[in-house]
């Protein structure tokens, strides 16, 4: 009797095209917004429950940290911007992160079509930040915003990096009866600075 992958595999085989050589298909030139590239990114990372804010300076930074979470005790930072309360450097376990309560990470860049960021190890330095901290601060800068996913994805760079993602607004999950929850699986608020 012939397994279910063999079964499969012949399958290929005989719908295989005939040759050697087969070119790939050829992407479409879709159209893109003609919408301000920062007041686009802004829409919608607020539609995905962010916020943003335009940051002038480390003081007017350092403020609005203060300002957004009042409460928090443990500041932990791979920006060299603000260099938080919690040594990252020092960090030789990602679980040494889970009292973090506010995160801070610049972004390689950010997409407008949907007001995502796209981070890296190098960038988080410990990528258990980005997913263990109650609260992430995203800087990021307005030059480094692309258009869309086929501009992001030209712009990463696997070599460089052995870690890197995609992140949209707060984590959320919502179950069957549609009852939203932020922060079950990551950070309660995500807030971009531009700087």
């Amino acid at each position: 009797m012939i397994s279910t992958k063999e079964h499969i595999l012949e399958a290929i085989r005989k719908n295989k095209p005939q040759g050697t050589q087969y070119p790939y298909p050829v992407i479409p030139s879709f159209p893109k917004s003609s919408k301000d590239i920062v007041e686009e990114f802004k829409e919608n990372l607020i539609l995905n429950a962010g916020t943003c804010f335009t940051i002038n300076s480390i003081e007017e930074g350092e403020n609005k940290i203060k300002e957004l979470h009042p409460k928090a005790k443990v500041i932990c930072s791979s920006a060299i911007e603000f260099p938080g309360n919690k040594d990252l450097s020092k960090v030789t376990d990602p679980h040494q992160l889970d009292d973090v309560d506010v995160g801070i990470i610049r972004a390689e860049f950010g997409v407008s079509e949907n007001g995502m960021v796209w981070l890296t190890e190098k960038g988080m330095m410990v990528t258990s930040l980005g997913f263990l901290s109650q609260h992430l601060i995203i800087l990021l800068k307005p030059q480094d915003i692309v258009r869309d996913m086929y501009e992001a994805y030209a712009r990463i760079n696997l070599r460089d990096n052995n870690y890197g993602c995609f992140m949209l607004g707060p984590s959320a999950t919502a179950d069957i009866g549609a009852v939203m929850v932020r922060g079950a699986q990551g950070a309660r608020s995500l807030s971009v600075f531009f700087m």
